[in-house]
């Protein structure tokens, strides 16, 4: 399932994801403040807009009527759309305050129109997961992001020249340097919308009826996971505004920290692609798997190839740091300053994306308020150490917030999720994996560190060794999950022991 989702995802996320680092080529750290900071905003009312209702289709479509439930649950999101961004509105100011926007107020509302077009599509979304249906998904999500970069390159590379050119042209008069790089913002609203075009046949099936008692049962199902939904968030949101709040620097020094920060975290971010993919096939899979007998061995399973596919990301981003750096280093040096934060985000994002695995426990129980506790004490964590670390740390401090608090979550839903859904993960084992990679990690670090930069043989000697250790892993794998790699459809044959005479 990962693979019919992932291979148009994979090509979509990373053009999503290099349009956003060309974000930070063309504008310096205090330029790309307000690109990073409303990036930060979006996931949390998204979060906010949909209050869980996603989760609760896969689960409610397993014993109710699917159209039925389909019917309710795009009638009450549609409802609550409209009303949430009415209220957005009339609260836009204070909104723009909050946020540190007052320089670019007009950012703000196309932030809002992102959400309301991102909203609207989440049930008929949904429902192609859960009637797997990946192609048609991502071939929607795929062509939203073509044309948010085409978009994006035509305002910077057509546009813009047009109007350095002669500022009269048709041409010319498209682009306004002074909201820069708002433009992405625009292009991503301009996606947004052509998405709802593009699921016209998913919204004509749809009906507007409403059944009470069924909403009613889902709510009660589904309120925590708002909760629970800003787990993921926690410090992409909060990091930033208390960032704001406790930093003992200037504006301007402020403003360029986080846009370092930004741009760093994006580096860690090809985790989270991969995460992010991955939930797309497990969530609908795992409420379709849990009556089936065996249940919870397939979870485990599960499990074990996600973490060992983490740390082979993992290794690709931190053995490989310099050359990584080029993305968002290249024009701006000064972005590379806060190099050292992305191995620790890159494992908080191992960390997190190991706690969205375990959360399917408190889904499956019922227990999803269980949830909501956890995220809340990683807020607490998040707010108490960001507090105390970046007056002294700067963005380190906020880095290794995110680390603890993720970790924590980890931790603690593990320990409550054996309590009350045994599941036999293989623990020690993928303890040990986790361990071995960030070993490998400090190793080549600290070889890197005791060799002069400039000289000849340091490339050599810095991406030769990346290679070795990440070969090491590889063959550790091959040898220790050899049986596991042949049960795998298609690959499984080359792992497969030849038949003895």
């Amino acid at each position: 399932h990962t693979l019919w989702y992932g291979v148009p995802s994979i090509f979509s996320r990373f053009l999503s994801f290099g349009i956003s680092l060309l974000g930070f080529q063309l504008f310096d750290p205090n330029g790309s403040y307000a690109f990073t900071q409303i990036y930060a905003v979006i996931p949390f009312l998204n979060i906010l807009f949909t209050y869980g209702l996603e989760t609760s289709y896969f689960r409610f479509a397993q014993d109710h009527d699917r159209q039925k439930l389909y019917n309710t649950l795009n009638v009450s999101i549609i409802i609550t759309t409209i009303l949430f961004t009415a209220i957005l509105f009339l609260f836009e100011k204070p909104l723009t305050s909050f946020i540190g926007m007052q320089r670019h107020p007009e950012f703000v509302t196309w932030m809002i129109w992102i959400v309301f077009f991102d909203t609207l599509y989440t049930i008929p979304m949904a429902r192609l997961r859960q009637e797997e249906r990946p192609r048609k998904y991502a071939f929607i999500n795929m062509f939203s992001v073509l044309v948010n970069v085409a978009l994006v390159l035509f305002f910077f590379y057509v546009a813009k020249p047009a109007r350095e050119a002669d500022p009269y042209t048709f041409l010319g008069q498209l682009y306004r340097p002074e909201i820069g790089i708002g433009y992405f913002i625009i292009s991503n609203v301009i996606a947004s919308a052509v998405c709802l075009l593009l699921l016209y046949k998913e919204f004509t099936s749809f009906r507007f009826e409403f059944d009470r008692k069924l909403w009613k049962e889902v709510m009660k199902y589904s309120y925590p996971l708002i909760i629970v939904g800003f787990g993921g968030m926690i410090n992409e949101m909060l990091s930033r505004l208390v960032y704001q709040k406790v930093s003992t620097a200037t504006v301007t020094q402020r403003e360029f920290e986080l846009g370092v920060f930004g741009a760093n975290y994006k580096l860690a971010v090809l985790i989270t692609i991969f995460i992010q993919i991955f939930r797309m096939a497990a969530e609908p899979f795992f409420f379709n798997q849990s009556r089936n007998e065996g249940a919870q061995r397939m979870y485990a399973r599960v499990m074990k190839f996600f973490v060992i596919a983490c740390c082979f990301m993992f290794l690709f981003i931190a053995l490989f740091l310099d050359a990584w750096k080029v993305l968002i280093a290249g024009k701006h040096p000064e972005y590379a300053e806060g190099l050292h934060i992305v191995p620790v985000l890159s494992m908080a994002s191992i960390f997190l994306g190991i706690y969205y695995n375990l959360s399917v426990w408190y889904k499956l129980t019922n227990r999803n308020m269980t949830g909501a506790y956890i995220t809340i004490a990683g807020a607490v964590i998040t707010i108490a150490l960001n507090i105390w670390w970046i007056p002294d740390f700067k963005y380190t401090g906020a880095a290794w917030a995110t680390f603890f608090c993720y970790f924590f979550m980890m931790a603690i839903s593990y320990i409550l999720g054996q309590k009350h859904y045994p599941i036999p993960y293989a623990k020690k084992k993928l303890i040990t994996y986790v361990v071995i990679v960030t070993l490998m990690y400090i190793l080549h670090e600290l070889i890197a560190r005791n060799m002069d930069p400039r000289s000849s043989y340091y490339n050599l000697t810095y991406y030769g060794t990346g290679l070795l250790f990440f070969g090491l892993f590889t063959l550790l794998i091959m040898k220790v999950e050899r049986k596991e790699l042949a049960r795998l459809p298609f690959v499984g044959k080359f792992f497969a022991r030849p038949a003895t005479s």
